[in-house]
């Protein structure tokens, strides 16, 4: 009896024992397995939610291309395409858009519908037209809406400067700078300096402007605003300054327009930079007994010719050695005269404003070669148009002028 109780004591002692070390063994392998799960689990690749916008898909506008046949080609039905041009027309007539440019089409993501053609009207401004069942409007709209809206480009503030070596168009292009920049820069100086004659070597210039992007890539360059132009030793600038939605343009230091009753010259600065670019491009001529003078510009045939102010055309034909000419008057005053034009873009009785405009450099009548004659004309009597001093532009209003020396403060300390 007591040998069978002491074999039933050893059977229990063991399955005890058998029952501890497999549960241990259990635990440990089932919390191995949890770790190597959550190792393997860690190593696996991760998926990132990729978020697909809508589609876009630009339709290039080719010499003669229509809208009909641009949306044709773009795979929009007639329908579709003529909804969206009844609803652009108080806003824009598709029928005026230009070659060189693109409509925009934009697509639902998960699908071909479409969502909104966008055009360029111009560097300023666009043209959008939205269908509203995706702009707000309910599940079964489809209504499609216009709106003309400034373009949201990406501006950034630049600082360019050079020294004229031969011209500032060949200066602003060593000098890595848009040539479309250099241009609008002159521009604003175009009622103090004429860039046919008086840029002279050595001449130094630094100005400030915008550059504009889309999606992240360089489009064109934005206003000018600020900028100065040392010129034989002198020093002019110009400041972008907006005081009312009726008086916004160019200032200097004084809060004085620079923008005045004439422009320096009849041809404009990027008619004339990139042809000329060393020596004086001009003559003075005049009769000796009389003191009349006028003005030569040596320009390309075709170049086009600009009225230097608002007035009306008095005169447009031919007129002797003079050839084809046209004169302007401008007021009681003043009247400016153009002459050896190659062909007229005005006629007698018309009105211009300044920088229209009015014809073509050509070698009509008494002329060895393509040139303008310009005539500045005071109170009858020819007078040589480097000399004659016009009066400043207006005045930025004393009110305003605190906020005008606070605006330019900053581009006057980066200027220097």
């Amino acid at each position: 009896m007591t040998h069978n109780n002491n074999i039933i004591k050893h059977l229990f002692l063991f399955i005890l024992i058998s029952s501890f070390f497999g549960i241990f063994y259990f635990e440990n392998q089932k919390a191995s397995g949890t770790a190597a799960d959550a190792d393997r689990i860690n190593r696996q690749p991760k998926i990132e939610e990729k978020i697909i916008t809508d589609k876009k898909k630009n339709i290039e506008i080719g010499s003669g291309d229509t809208y009909g046949v641009l949306m044709e080609r773009a795979g929009i039905g007639g329908a579709i395409a003529n909804n969206i041009y009844e609803a652009a027309a108080d806003k824009y007539d598709l029928v005026k858009i230009r070659a060189g440019r693109a409509l925009e089409l934009i697509f639902e993501k998960d699908s071909d519908n479409l969502k909104e053609l966008v055009y360029k009207i111009d560097s300023e401004k666009e043209v959008s037209v939205r269908n509203l069942k995706y702009f707000g409007g309910t599940a079964t709209t489809s209504a499609w809406m216009a709106k003309v809206k400034p373009i949201d480009y990406e501006v950034k503030i630049v600082t360019k400067e050079g020294e004229v070596k031969s011209s500032m168009y060949a200066a602003a292009l060593e000098n890595n700078i848009d040539e479309r920049a250099i241009i609008a820069f002159a521009n604003a100086f175009q009622w103090t300096i004429d860039f046919a004659m008086d840029p002279r070597i050595g001449d130094k210039f630094k100005f400030i402007y915008e550059e504009r992007y889309l999606d992240g890539k360089y489009v064109m360059p934005g206003k000018i605003l600020a900028g100065y132009y040392i010129n034989n030793g002198k020093r002019y600038e110009v400041y972008y300054f907006k005081e009312t939605e009726d008086n916004a343009g160019y200032f200097n230091a004084k809060g004085n327009s620079v923008q005045k009753m004439f422009l320096k010259a009849p041809l404009a600065f990027k008619y004339i930079s990139s042809g000329f670019t060393t020596g004086r491009r001009y003559v003075t001529a005049f009769n000796v007994s009389t003191g009349h003078r006028a003005i030569d510009y040596a320009a390309k045939y075709g170049t086009p010719i600009r009225s230097v102010g608002d007035g009306t055309v008095i005169f447009a034909g031919w007129n002797g050695p003079y050839g084809n000419m046209v004169k302007i008057r401008h007021n009681g005053t003043y009247k400016t005269q153009y002459g050896h034009m190659s062909r007229f873009a005005v006629h007698k009785g018309a009105k211009v404003k300044q920088g229209d405009i009015i014809g073509y450099v050509g070698s009509t009548g008494f002329s060895t070669g393509a040139h303008l004659h310009f005539e500045l004309v005071k109170n009858g009597v020819k007078i040589n148009p480097l000399k004659e001093i016009l009066p400043p532009g207006k005045s930025i209003k004393k009110e305003n002028r605190d906020r005008f020396f606070a605006k330019i403060k900053k581009w006057q300390k980066a200027l220097k």
